[in-house]
C-alpha cells in the first residue's frame, strides 16, 4: 500500500491540484494481484487509487458506521469531488457529509485516474473490463484492505450511478442508502448506445489510431468522439444562454474539443465507454434492500424523462423514490448530477429515511 498525504492549504481551496482542506485527508493505491475479469483475463497486478477524507468509526459489534462511498462519471476520476462545488457544499464543517463525522471514500475506477488503465503500456491488450468488474475490484479492496465491512451512504454520478444499481443488487447487505443522480437501471440501447458506440467507432476508423498503437494521440476520432458525446451531456437551455452568437459559439466548441483531446487517451476512453455494454440491473431490482433514490434531471439528454423507464422500474425497488428534477436555470443537463445545490435537499430525506432507529 503506497499512501501520500495531501497538501493543506490555509483556506478551503481551490488551489491548482484541484483537492480540499479537510480533515485526515490523503490519497492511497492499493493492489489485487492476479485479479480475474468477467472475460476470463486476468491482469497480474490491479492498482486502484482513492482519495479518502475523515476516519471510519465503527461500533460495539466492529462495524463502521459511517463511510460514505461516491463513485464518478465514465472518463473522471476521483478528484471530480474535491472542488469548491462539490466538496466544498457537502464535505465541509456542518455540511451533510461533515468529513470530520464521516469517512468518505473516493475511488478512481478501474480504466481511470491514477488505477490500472489500457495507456499505462498494454493498450488495446487491457483486459475488457465491464461494471461488474470494476465493482467487484472496489469491494475487495474495501473489504480485505481497507477494513470496511458496512457502507451508510453510495452516491454515484453518471457511471458512477449506474453503479449504485449493480452495487445494491450484488451486495444488498452491505449499505443503509444509495444515491444514484444521473441514470437508468436498464440496459445500456437506443439511443445511448450508439452514442457511445459512434464515439469509439470514430476513433478506431481514424488511421492515426494504428489498433491502438498510436504515436500521437488520433485527434480526427477525439473530436468525433467528443462531438458525439457532446449532445448527450450538454444542455441546449444553457449553451444558447452562454454562447448567443456564432462566434461564441465556435469558440466554446473548438476550447472545448482542444482540451478534450489534450487530456483524454483514445484507448482508455474506447474502454471507459465500452465498459456498460453488459449493463442491465433491471431484472433484479426487486434485490435492493437498502434505501434508494434515483434523480434525474428533466434536462438530461442521456436519461430524458420521457422515454418513462424510470417510474416502472423504481416501483420494483421495495424501498426505492424516483426524484425528477425540472429544469431551472441552475440545472446543466447531464452535469446536473454534480451539484449538491439543486439535489442536496434530497440527500438530507435520503440520509434521514436511512438512519438507525
Amino acid at each position: 500500500m503506497k499512501k501520500l498525504l495531501l497538501l493543506l492549504l490555509p483556506a478551503f481551496l481551490i488551489s491548482a491540484r484541484g483537492l480540499a482542506q479537510l480533515p485526515d485527508s490523503t490519497e492511497v493505491d492499493y493492489e489485487l494481484k492476479d485479479f480475474k475479469f468477467e472475460s476470463g483475463e486476468t491482469l497480474p497486478i490491479l492498482k486502484l487509487h482513492y482519495t479518502t477524507f475523515g476516519k471510519p468509526i465503527k461500533n460495539a459489534k466492529g462495524q463502521v458506521t459511517n463511510a460514505v462511498y461516491i463513485m464518478h462519471g465514465t472518463t473522471g476520476n476521483s478528484h471530480n469531488f474535491t472542488g469548491r462545488q462539490f466538496a466544498g457544499n457537502l464535505f465541509l464543517a456542518g455540511q451533510l457529509l461533515d468529513a470530520s463525522k464521516y469517512f468518505i471514500i473516493l475511488p478512481d475506477g478501474i480504466g481511470h485516474g491514477k488505477s490500472s488503465k489500457p495507456s499505462e503500456g498494454l493498450h488495446m491488450k487491457f483486459p475488457k473490463y465491464t461494471y461488474d468488474d470494476m465493482i467487484k475490484a472496489d469491494y475487495t479492496v474495501l473489504t480485505e484492505k481497507m477494513g470496511v465491512n458496512h457502507l451508510r451512504l453510495i452516491l454515484g454520478t453518471s457511471m458512477g450511478a449506474m453503479h449504485c444499481w449493480v452495487w445494491a443488487e450484488t451486495y444488498p447487505d452491505f449499505m443503509d442508502a444509495c444515491m444514484a443522480n444521473a441514470s437508468e437501471p436498464v440496459e445500456i440501447a437506443g439511443r445511448n448506445r450508439m452514442t457511445r458506440f459512434a464515439a469509439i467507432q470514430c476513433v478506431e476508423n481514424d488511421p492515426a489510431w494504428k489498433n491502438g498503437e498510436y504515436t500521437e494521440p488520433p485527434a480526427a476520432g477525439l473530436r468525433g468522439a467528443y462531438t458525439s458525446m457532446m449532445w448527450m451531456t450538454s444542455s441546449p437551455w444553457q449553451m444558447q444562454r452562454h454562447e448567443p452568437t456564432r462566434e461564441l459559439a465556435e469558440r466554446a466548441y473548438n476550447r472545448s474539443v482542444e482540451g478534450f483531446i489534450k487530456r483524454q487517451d483514445a484507448n482508455d476512453m474506447i474502454y471507459a465507454f465500452d465498459a456498460s455494454r453488459l449493463y442491465n440491473p433491471e431484472p433484479n431490482l426487486e434485490k435492493i434492500k437498502c434505501v434508494f433514490y434515483a434523480v434525474n434531471s428533466a434536462d438530461d439528454e442521456c436519461n430524458p424523462p420521457e422515454m418513462n423507464v424510470m417510474e416502472p422500474a423504481i416501483k420494483k425497488v421495495p424501498k426505492g423514490r424516483y426524484i425528477l428534477l425540472p429544469i431551472t436555470e441552475k440545472t446543466t443537463g447531464h452535469g446536473t448530477h454534480s451539484n449538491p445545490t439543486i439535489w442536496g435537499n434530497y440527500l438530507k430525506e435520503l440520509l434521514d429515511a436511512s438512519a438507525s432507529k
